[in-house]
């Protein structure tokens, strides 16, 4: 025979975690690419501030997903940063983070130039390894 009052609360507790899981899935993940250019004479110096700012973000910052940057291969300057977050919120709050303004502060005189390109993931939620 089952026990009608553990059952309703087993079902109670199946529906607030499939909850909770379903909100997290339905949180919009804000994903875009960062375009600069540095300075050439400062490179090893602005190369050096983003490790230490990604680093940081990385560990810190659960809604931190991913900051992935890479050189053209031809051209050093030129770096794009993959950023992902779970979230627009994460995304402020990361902005507003002790490293994050240190990095913006430290290079500052380096980047010659920054574009921000807003993206629509084309396959949502998909892991990277």
């Amino acid at each position: 025979m089952i026990n009608c009052n553990a059952l309703h609360m087993c079902m109670i507790m199946i529906l607030l975690f499939s909850s909770r899981a379903t909100l997290a899935q339905d949180e919009i993940q804000m994903v875009r690419l960062a375009k600069l250019v540095i300075d050439s004479d400062q490179l090893e110096k602005y190369k050096a501030a983003l490790k230490e700012e990604i680093e940081a973000s990385v560990r810190l910052e659960a809604g931190v997903l991913t900051l992935y940057a890479v050189s053209e291969k031809g051209n050093p300057t030129h770096i794009t940063i993959l950023e992902i977050y779970a979230s627009e919120q994460a995304y402020k709050a990361h902005v507003q983070t002790p490293h994050f303004l240190k990095y913006k502060t430290i290079t500052k005189e380096m980047v010659k130039s920054l574009e921000l390109v807003e993206t629509v993931p084309l396959l949502p939620g998909m892991k990277i390894k």
